[in-house]
């Protein structure tokens, strides 16, 4: 075949405009009059080059980042508490949820470290301060505030230097809501799907998680007399938590489906039954002990099941191409109407 037998369309005696349809209708033929043209092209699968994904997934280790994550919350609402029950004469109360913090605090950093590889990547994290970074602003964040919990333990423990002591401890209650809600900014401001779409109801979601991993430590080692605070906590955190992340799954639309998958799936529906179950049986426990002990330990295990459930959720939206074409097209769509 001589190059003047090709035409344009590339094939011999092919008329222009006349291509051969593809697709699962190929060869089918309009109907009766009225009905319109047949799909010529099939549905797309989403995929990319070499069947790899849109996104490279997070390669963050998930007992690591997703531990940070629940004890940063654990340790930055514990700190709160510690200064509610300092100020309005709860020992037993402020004692706990001083040495909460400040041990989960350290394990945090523990974790986080572990999963950096070495402590000089977080070392040099703190040699400048960039206000538009999460990262950044966490790091500096973590350094302030660390010091500040182990300060207020140690002086705790020793029953010493109590005015360093005090101060120390509505310091680190200061800069708790921060400490409990910016890695749910850090996450949501990555290019994840499921977790960038959250960005307006994450940071509630984190923060009633949070209150009710504070309230379940406080409500497992505090006297039942002094744990009044600690009660009321877990039913706003619990209420919070549970009402932020319905939304934030309604507003998302496709992005949200990750919740309702697999591992997800299963963490989150945990998390919403320990979560609302706790919150119950520190709503109407009472002074029972063995209540008190049940509505901790499931409060605890309820707001870490939602931190791991949230981070492999992300993790999954970040594996399947569909979860960034299809919200970007509508975003599109959106703008060009």
């Amino acid at each position: 075949m001589s190059e003047s037998d090709v035409t344009r369309d590339g094939v011999q005696g092919a008329r222009p405009g006349r291509q051969a349809p593809t697709g699962a209708h190929a060869g089918r033929r309009r109907g009766r009059r009225g009905r319109g043209e047949q799909p010529m092209v099939p549905e797309a699968e989403f995929s990319s080059y070499y069947g790899k994904p849109v996104l490279n997934k997070p390669t963050w280790k998930p007992l690591d980042i997703a531990g940070y994550l629940y004890l940063g919350g654990l340790a930055g609402a514990s700190s709160l508490l510690a200064a509610g029950a300092q100020a309005s004469g709860r020992p037993g109360l402020a004692a706990p949820a001083k040495l909460g913090a400040a041990g989960a605090i350290s394990l945090s950093l523990a974790a986080l470290v572990h999963d950096l590889g070495r402590l000089a990547r977080f070392l040099n994290m703190l040699r400048v301060l960039k206000p538009t970074s999460p990262m950044s602003v966490g790091s500096w964040l973590l350094a302030g505030y660390a010091p500040l919990t182990l300060t207020a333990a140690a002086t705790e423990v020793a029953g010493r230097y109590r005015l360093l002591g005090s101060a120390a401890t509505v310091a680190s209650a200061v800069l708790g809501p921060a400490v409990a809600t910016y890695t749910a900014v850090l996450l949501a401001d990555t290019a994840v799907p499921s977790w960038h779409e959250g960005y307006r109801e994450l940071p509630f979601v984190f923060a009633g998680s949070a209150a009710t991993a504070a309230s379940g430590l406080a409500l497992a080692a505090a006297p039942v007399a002094q744990a009044g605070p600690a009660r009321r906590l877990a039913v706003l955190g619990a209420a919070l938590e549970l009402g932020a992340f319905q939304a934030m799954k309604r507003r998302m639309g496709l992005s949200a489906e990750p919740f309702e998958q697999g591992r997800p799936h299963l963490l989150l529906r945990v998390a919403e039954a320990l979560t609302a179950g706790g919150a119950v049986l520190a709503l109407f426990g009472g002074r029972d002990r063995r209540l008190a002990l049940a509505a901790g330990a499931a409060l605890l295990t309820g707001s870490a099941a939602l931190r791991f459930g949230v981070f492999h959720a992300g993790v999954a939206s970040a594996e399947d191409p569909k979860y960034t074409v299809v919200p970007q097209r509508e975003r599109m769509e959106r703008r060009g109407r």
